[in-house]
């Protein structure tokens, strides 16, 4: 079968400049990450614990849109930096929960330079740079009703 309509180019796809821009954020923070020695995706479950502490590890992957046997590794390598403690449900023995420790709290007043980084490095206001965090959550949740996959009741609010 031949497709009558050529692919459109990377840089007039929505898809590219969103993939490309998520890219370059990451890129603005990893000098802050460095100095507080995280990676990008345990910033990311730090900060889910930072909201609401005590999670199972399927409600984090839910929340990361990822699957639980993807978010382990990464969570056995914050557990052997002091960050975070994994425990058993005492209810559930299935389910292993996840906690800051004091060291993983701490990090937390630490954090709030990448928001101040991402400011600097895009020249954005906070108002424009609000919006487009709505705009861009608004395009994921509509995108995620339509195909499945993410329970989007999972994420918090924000």
């Amino acid at each position: 079968m031949i497709n009558a309509n050529p692919p459109v180019p990377l840089d007039d796809q929505l898809c590219y400049a969103i993939y490309s821009a998520g890219i370059a954020v990451q890129r603005a923070y990893k000098p802050l990450l460095d100095e507080l020695g995280l990676t990008y995706p345990q910033y990311l479950v730090l900060n889910i614990l930072w909201r609401e502490d005590g999670q199972a590890v399927g409600r984090i992957a839910d929340q990361l849109a990822l699957e639980s046997s993807t978010l382990t590794p990464l969570l056995k390598r914050l557990e052997a930096a002091g960050m975070v403690r994994r425990t058993r449900n005492p209810s559930n023995e299935r389910q292993v929960v996840v906690a800051l420790t004091d060291a993983g709290r701490t990090l937390k007043s630490k954090a709030g330079c990448l928001g101040d980084a991402l400011l600097i490095a895009s020249g954005q206001s906070p108002a424009a740079l609000a919006d487009l965090n709505r705009d861009i959550r608004t395009l994921r949740d509509a995108v995620y009703a339509h195909v499945g996959g993410w329970d989007l009741t999972a994420e918090p609010n924000g």
